[in-house]
């Protein structure tokens, strides 16, 4: 299946209720699943794919969990299945049999959990057996992996009889999601103390409580490059806060140097267009990889030189999005090439009448180029990619005067 976008000629102004955040929801879940039968008054659970599929296998709780495509979802039902589960096997998707999750088996099996790869070693699906007792309550990570495997031995830490330590030996990427865990644990009355490079976690309890999830700044992301693609639109973003943990609250500042603007009010976010001051720019998303994507699109059209960093992670997210990157922006003369490192984004000089987008069965490949419909017509193809984070995102679009055929 297919859609167009059709190129927009009326200016775009509304409001949009954001979807809310599936980070935010998947640990919530995980941990209130943890709090020993003490349920808690969770609201504005997110509606993503992702989340739904998280929900179904914490309320069924049989011995087969399959995640589909959700990566938050494989990570934090592991570590939470290391200390629940009874021979349960986890699996998923072709692509999540990619996915690595050797570091998250090898720090659990060192803690004391009974976990065996099914398929081939270091990757889903696995077989995961109730730990019977922790071996040892110290670890040592490197900082630069996954934040989701981090984050998944936080919440369960409280849970050991011994508590859990976390020495990460490397400089730290994401860690503004290990932060939000952290955030989210104390939230319902775990406390942590994370000085310097190690995190620590003592034997206590989670408390039943009532916590509100907040809007998704990685959804918020789309509507900030709608704004930067516009010739002088406003939009308003409800309930994502100024002061949010979520690493893709710096999508504010990013897009602050490629023409949108950001006000703040109890309510949420005002966008509005502005100049351009820098056509050549040097970002790193080690703390945001996910908005990387969408920041290229942006600056893709807008003529903007980019100098990236911290995009290791893209290679084993739901595609190689480095190469879909490649693909999709040679289609708009834009290009992206690595040197010593860093990876380059050179902007279009002539941007063409219409694009078609291929979606690599990814998300956010599909909503990273949907805002070009400000300067062109857009087709893209399987366009139900978006209902793993943002189901509502066409009928959105639709809200502010976009066609979709």
């Amino acid at each position: 299946m297919k859609i167009r976008l059709k190129k927009i000629n009326t200016p775009i102004s509304g409001e949009i209720k954001l979807e809310s955040s599936k980070s935010e929801s998947n640990r919530a879940l995980i941990i209130n699943a943890l709090a020993s039968g003490q349920s808690s008054n969770i609201e504005n659970v997110s509606n993503a794919r992702d989340t739904r599929t998280m929900v179904k296998l914490l309320t069924e709780r049989g011995d087969f969990f399959d995640v589909k495509d959700a990566g938050t979802t494989m990570r934090f039902l592991t570590a939470f299945l290391a200390l629940k589960g009874t021979n349960a096997t986890i699996t998923g998707t072709d692509r999540m049999k990619q996915r690595p999750i050797g570091p998250l088996v090898d720090s659990l099996r060192d803690i004391g959990a009974k976990i065996s790869y099914k398929e081939n070693e270091g990757y889903p699906p696995l077989i995961i057996d109730k730990m019977e007792n922790q071996v040892i309550s110290e670890l040592n990570l490197p900082g630069n992996i996954s934040s989701q495997y981090i984050s998944a031995l936080l919440m369960i830490a409280p849970c050991l009889p011994q508590g859990l330590i976390i020495n990460l030996t490397t400089e730290i990427y994401s860690r503004p999601y290990i932060q939000m865990t952290l955030d989210l644990m104390s939230a319902f009355g775990v406390n942590s103390l994370w000085e310097g490079q190690r995190i620590e976690v003592k034997s206590q309890n989670y408390m039943s409580t009532s916590y509100v999830i907040e809007g998704d700044w990685s959804g918020a992301s789309y509507w900030y490059t709608l704004i930067a693609l516009s010739e002088s639109d406003s939009l308003k973003l409800l309930t994502v806060r100024d002061n949010s943990t979520q690493g893709d609250r710096q999508i504010a500042a990013i897009m602050e140097k490629l023409g949108v603007a950001s006000s703040f009010d109890s309510e949420g976010v005002s966008l509005s267009k502005k100049q351009i001051a820098d056509s050549n720019l040097k970002l790193d998303f080690k703390n945001c990889p996910d908005l990387a994507q969408t920041v290229m699109v942006a600056a893709a059209a807008s003529g903007v030189r980019l100098e990236m960093t911290g995009l290791e992670s893209l290679k084993i997210k739901e595609t190689d999005r480095i190469a879909a990157m490649q693909n999709e922006l040679k289609k708009i003369g834009a290009s992206l090439e690595e040197e010593s490192g860093t990876w380059i984004l050179h902007p279009s000089k002539q941007l063409p009448d219409s694009l078609t987008v291929e979606t690599y069965e990814d998300h956010r490949m599909a909503m990273a180029f949907a805002p070009l419909s400000q300067l062109m017509d857009v087709e893209i193809d399987d366009p139900g990619v978006v209902e793993k984070s943002y189901p509502a995102f066409w009928e959105e679009m639709k809200k502010l005067g976009v066609v979709i055929q």
